[in-house]
């Protein structure tokens, strides 16, 4: 067989891994592009997830001289992280008071203080903020957190509440770090009020909010349910992402308050308290969008909330959102959009069923994903406000969605073959337990870094996909193992053959492709479950019948 000559395709790469290359933040990359007109132009994706040629990229590193060390933001991040530790929002509010009035605070070291200050120079306030901030969230993601919202839960808020005037009065009484609160609406214009029960989280929301030149901002601190701050406001539009399953709501000291209209909720039901409290505060036509997990639109507990909601004509619409939009799991989360009734009440809620999107896919349903449910419909035993549930099979074509199904995975299929790399034999088991070195004496010798937690290369002696795939090998994994069987990922005592940089380049091919082959199986097994899911549903509603070819 003839050797294939083709020159292999350039790689395709996002905005992510240009940040984990160069070792910044994903802000930082999107500053790239705004202010450098030599940046590399997208070569595939879409608006709001291009794509960029690997070696264009790489060409514009090395031109700018970014990438071969550790940027400025990375190191100032490092430098509060070892100064305040897990408390870092202590060292965020530390650098936004220093770069807003100058005040030095006493934890922040004169020279962390001097990080600062030259970065702001060289960017801006604003933009070293964010990039700070965008660091944070990666940590509280990584940590699992559910506490701040995903950029998936803001871009889907912010989309679904839109349009939102200049003039408008905007109410988050849950807003954390105050990105929801930020976001929404126009940059200059409304008046923004926020609550946060953390007193640091509340104050470094209120500096971003001045930073960003968003100076209409007032934000205290204080527990909304049980210590309203904001008595009698009433806003054009309220957006909350409540704290999810807290049963210390202060259901107890709260149950004659007059903002339960809908009916007192239950201890288990604590986000229709949080609805009720965002709805208290919404003026007269004025809306409200809620964040709200999918089992609140369904459970017993709050059925008698739902049927006041609907009976009223209060609620207009609610949204499933695609799995992984949320922080830190990968359950669908909804949306519920609420308006004051101001002499007109709605007579049906918009249903719209997101779940088949990819999570930064588009937001705006097509038609097969979107219903008009009339109220009287809603108001059964159940009161189900799950959108997938309303959607029936009127809207959809069973056939069609099998076939382009059935045809999917056969491309995949014929992808997956020509995917997997032909290998040829080595020298036997054990054959590379030969010369080899530490990730850690690699990082002392200056041939890696580090860029968002994985190992890099910066020599053109060291092949990165040839790195990370020994890194992933049985043996690390081992190595990687403590005795209670506790997976780490510090990477630095794993062991990497040695070997010369094209028989490295050889390996790294053949573990790019073994990466590609994984994500052509993993999108296997979803088309597989989408078309067996589609099949099951549509032979059991009598959609679709089985053929008689299959006989």
């Amino acid at each position: 067989m003839k050797d294939d000559t083709r020159p292999a395709p350039d790689p395709l790469i996002t905005g992510a891994e240009i940040a984990r290359l160069a070792g910044v933040t994903r802000a930082a990359v999107s500053n790239w592009r705004r202010r450098y007109d030599d940046f590399p132009a997208p070569a595939g994706g879409g608006p709001t997830s291009p794509l960029f040629k690997l070696t264009d990229v790489n060409a514009w590193l090395a031109k700018q001289r970014k990438g071969h060390d550790v940027s400025d933001e990375v190191r100032l991040w490092q430098s509060l992280r070892g100064e305040f530790g897990d408390d870092v929002v202590q060292g965020l509010v530390a650098v936004a008071r220093l770069l807003t009035d100058g005040t030095q605070a006493p934890r922040l070291r004169p020279e962390v203080s001097r990080q600062a200050l030259d970065i702001a120079q060289s960017t801006s306030g604003a933009e070293l903020i964010d990039a700070l901030t965008e660091r944070f969230l990666d940590l509280t993601r990584r940590a699992g957190s559910d506490q701040m919202s995903s950029p998936r839960i803001v871009r889907a808020v912010r989309h679904f509440a839109d349009p939102v005037s200049g003039t408008a009065t905007i109410l988050d009484p849950a807003c954390g770090i105050g990105t929801l609160l930020l976001s929404a609406g126009p940059a200059v214009g409304p008046a923004r009020y926020g609550q946060e029960i953390d007193v640091s989280t509340a104050e470094f929301a209120r500096l971003r909010a001045g930073l960003s030149g968003r100076t209409h901002t007032e934000i205290r601190a204080g527990d909304s349910l049980r210590n309203d701050k904001w008595p009698g406001l009433k806003a054009d539009l309220v957006v909350c992402d409540p704290p999810v399953a807290s049963p210390d709501w202060g259901r107890e000291d709260l149950l004659l308050d007059a903002r339960w209209e809908l009916g007192t909720p239950s201890r288990a039901e604590s986000e229709l308290a949080w609805l009720q409290h965002a709805y208290a505060h919404t003026a007269p036509g004025g809306r409200t969008v809620m964040v709200m997990p999918a089992s609140v639109a369904y459970r017993k507990a709050g059925r008698r909330i739902r049927a006041e909601l609907v009976r009223r004509g209060i609620l207009t619409q609610v949204v499933a959102l695609p799995a992984g939009s949320a922080t830190a799991h990968t359950l669908p989360v909804h949306l519920w959009v609420l308006v004051r009734p101001d002499g007109h009440a709605a007579r049906t809620v918009r249903m719209v069923d997101l779940t088949a999107n990819a999570p930064d896919g588009p937001l705006s349903p097509e038609p097969g994903q979107v219903v008009d449910v009339p109220l009287i419909d809603l108001l059964d035993d159940t009161v189900d406000l799950t959108p997938a549930t309303h959607i029936g099979s009127v809207n959809r074509d069973y056939l069609v969605e099998y076939t382009a199904l059935r045809d999917q995975l056969q491309e995949q299929l014929h992808a997956l073959d020509a995917l997997l790399p032909r290998l040829a034999p080595g020298g036997g088991p054990g054959t590379l337990d030969t010369a080899s070195v530490s990730v850690a004496d690699l990082a002392r010798a200056g041939l890696v870094e580090y860029a968002a937690g994985e190992p890099v290369s910066v020599s053109e002696h060291l092949d990165t996909d040839y790195l990370h795939g020994f890194l992933v090998s049985p043996a690390n994994k081992r190595r990687s193992t403590s005795g209670s069987g506790t997976f780490r990922t510090d990477t630095r005592g794993s062991r990497i053959p040695q070997m010369g940089i094209e028989a490295q380049r050889q390996y790294g091919a053949a573990f790019r492709a073994l990466e590609d082959v994984e994500a052509c199986t993993r999108r296997l097994a979803q088309l597989s479950q989408q078309a067996t899911d589609l099949a099951r549903e549509g032979l059991t509603n009598g959609a679709l019948n089985p053929s008689a070819e299959d006989d």
